[in-house]
């Protein structure tokens, strides 16, 4: 067939796309390992998962392998309403509603909820799905920048005669990987009239209780829902299927089976996923253990790159030219890697990048292999990576075991000791942890208060604890701040005429080059504390990346407490090592949090007190015995 004019302007358009490093191409029936893939958003590794695939084949021998017609035509099965059940109740929502794709499931939604004389506030960087059903809907559209709240509100107010106001955003952003403050979000809602409509396509399955997503983790914190619209679920990402739910109440699904044009006019999905779709949301509810996972692999990328801790799965590379970003993951590419470009129009021009995304199925040894790729062959700076020689200047140095010998030195392992409050025990699992590492004549643990309120000494505690360890082989930091007043650092610091520099405090944090082996960063008071008027010690581990050894009180309270830090420390994707519940043993409490709190190690830790009411050295040591901490203390 000869080429006709339009075929030859085509072909003028794609040459001119391919110089500006924008053209792509499909990589047909390539077959990717897992253990390869950071590209994917098969999260969770469920969709070559055998429970899936039984079920898909399943529905189709039962059912067939079409859809037929709309669902209003008589096509689908039964297999889609026990679906949408399903997910209706993993989201604790009313009802749900089945549609063939994420991308027809947000031009339904949002163009059956929106048209002529109503307003759209979008976040600038949402998904080309609610772009497009934005465009589509026919109502106003205004464009508040990235996550600026300020922005949002003041363009609510600008459309505050709209007849229907929607606020669209993503709990995870999909290019960025970043996390909406839905929340707040929430709030400005309900301050302006407008309801909420949250795309959960990357948090689905990876966030919140049972993996019900972040607006559940939103939720469980104490966001109100009064003006949540609806929540999208893709069926492909975590799941690992394909389709997409619209979850919202009863009267909304009512509506959509009215209004939304992409499910009224398109066939029905395939009844072999719905079949799949049932399987993977039992998996996904239950897959506490696959979250654990994923996390600390996301931190473990991010960490190796110095990235910021993603609070999902998705770690961003920025790059900016287009072309060089395709020439580096043809790179890694060819060293076994897959790990794509993402060019404009995906992203802002001169915004390219590397997306790589972390899964659960992922090992360290893989993690690391990326991360060695990307450092050694010169297609990610060194510089940008995270300097062992960084934060040093306030860690007492003590005589090196290894200095004399030749031996290669172990690269610290950096963990943040957190508290669900203040005089938890956080000091004496600092202690008891550093005992134990000290144990290993090649290892030179360290412990660290960054910043101490209160006029006891948590770091001369620390050195009482470990009378009688090789204390001359434990580095024992000096505050970068000390404050008189025994409050939050905040106020602490207002109290005392100063304030903490958080950007500085961060750099200080940097893993220390004098030591080896296990480094404990102890903060101060609960993991929610402020250190300035906008910053809590939560979002400073955030960025850090660190791992965390959570500490509890053991009594009453505690599942309450242990299991909403547990879920702000989830949501902001920072992994968590091993809990301690101190105090007398609370055997139900510690059999709950173990079931529901996805932390792969609990230890209940009496109060140590061989004498008074202080914990001693020979105690802790007796504790140890009986305990083995070699899974939180080797990972």
């Amino acid at each position: 067939m000869s080429s006709s004019a339009l075929d030859r302007e085509l072909e003028s358009e794609m040459a001119t796309w391919e110089v500006a490093g924008l053209r792509r191409a499909l990589r047909s029936g390539e077959a990717v390992a897992p253990s390869a893939d950071f590209t994917s958003n098969d999260y969770l590794g469920l969709a070559r998962h055998p429970e899936i695939v039984d079920a898909a084949r399943a529905a189709l021998a039962e059912h067939g392998v079409g859809g037929r017609a709309s669902r209003l035509l008589g096509g689908g099965c039964a297999l889609d309403e026990r679906a949408e059940r399903l997910v209706a109740d993993w989201l604790g929502a009313d009802a749900a509603l089945l549609f063939p794709s994420g991308y027809q499931a947000n031009v339904g939604l949002v163009g059956a909820l929106a048209g002529p004389g109503d307003a759209l506030v979008c976040d600038e960087l949402m998904h080309a799905s609610l772009i497009d059903a934005a465009r589509l809907s026919r109502a106003m559209v205004l464009v508040h920048r990235h996550l600026d709240l300020e922005h949002a509100a003041m363009l609510l107010s600008r459309v505050a005669g709209a007849r229907r106001r929607l606020l669209l955003t993503e709990g995870i952003f999909s290019m960025d990987g970043d996390a909406a403050p839905l929340p707040a979000l929430a709030e400005l809602c309900e301050r302006h009239g407008a309801f909420l409509l949250v795309d959960e396509a990357h948090a689905a399955g990876v966030l919140g209780p049972g993996g019900a997503g972040a607006w559940s983790a939103a939720a469980s914190a104490g966001a109100s829902n009064a003006r949540l619209a609806a929540r999208l679920v893709t069926g492909g990402k975590a799941l690992g299927v394909s389709g997409g739910f619209v979850v919202g109440s009863s009267a909304l699904r009512e509506h959509l089976l009215n209004r939304a044009r992409s499910f009224m006019f398109t066939t029905a999905p395939s009844p072999a996923i719905a079949g799949a779709l049932i399987a993977a949301v039992g998996l996904a509810r239950d897959g506490d253990a696959l979250r654990v996972r994923l996390a600390a692999r996301a931190a473990q990328l991010a960490l190796g790159l110095g990235r910021p801790a993603p609070p999902a799965a998705i770690v961003p590379l920025p790059i900016g030219g287009s072309a060089q970003a395709v020439a580096i993951a043809a790179r890694l590419h060819e060293q076994g890697f897959d790990a794509r470009a993402v060019r404009a129009p995906a992203v802002p021009e001169g915004a390219a990048r590397l997306r790589l995304v972390a899964h659960a199925q992922h090992q360290e040894a893989d993690v690391a292999g990326l991360v060695t790729a990307l450092l050694t062959s010169g297609v990610w700076p060194r510089s940008c990576a995270l300097s062992s020689d960084e934060g040093r200047d306030n860690v007492e140095t003590g005589p090196d075991p290894l200095a004399s010998t030749g031996a290669p030195r172990p690269r610290a392992r950096v963990v943040a000791i957190v508290g669900t409050d203040t005089n938890v025990g956080k000091t004496v699992v600092s202690a008891l942890l550093l005992r134990a590492a000290a144990k290993d004549p090649m290892a030179r643990p360290a412990y660290w208060k960054p910043v101490q309120t209160g006029s006891d000494s948590d770091t001369n505690e620390v050195r009482r604890l470990l009378d009688g360890a090789p204390r001359d082989r434990v580095a024992l930091g000096t505050p970068v701040h000390e404050f008189p007043l025994p409050a939050s650092p905040h106020e602490a610091a207002a109290a005392a005429g100063a304030r903490i520099d958080v950007e500085d405090l961060i750099e200080r944090l940097r893993e220390p080059r004098s030591t080896s082996g296990l480094h404990l960063i102890e903060m101060a008071g609960g993991l929610l504390v402020p250190l300035d008027e906008r910053t809590t010690q939560a979002d400073v581990l955030a960025r850090l990346g660190y791992p965390v050894v959570l500490v509890a009180r053991s009594g009453l309270g505690t599942l309450n407490h242990s299991l909403l830090t547990l879920e702000a420390l989830a949501v902001r994707g920072i992994p968590v090592r091993a809990l301690f519940l101190v105090g007398p043993a609370h055997p139900s409490n510690r059999e709950t949090l173990a079931r529901r709190g996805g932390v792969a190690h609990v230890f209940e830790l009496p109060l140590l007190a061989a004498e008074g009411d202080r914990p001693d050295a020979a105690a802790i040591d007796d504790w140890l015995v009986h305990h083995d901490l070699a899974p939180i203390l080797d990972e």
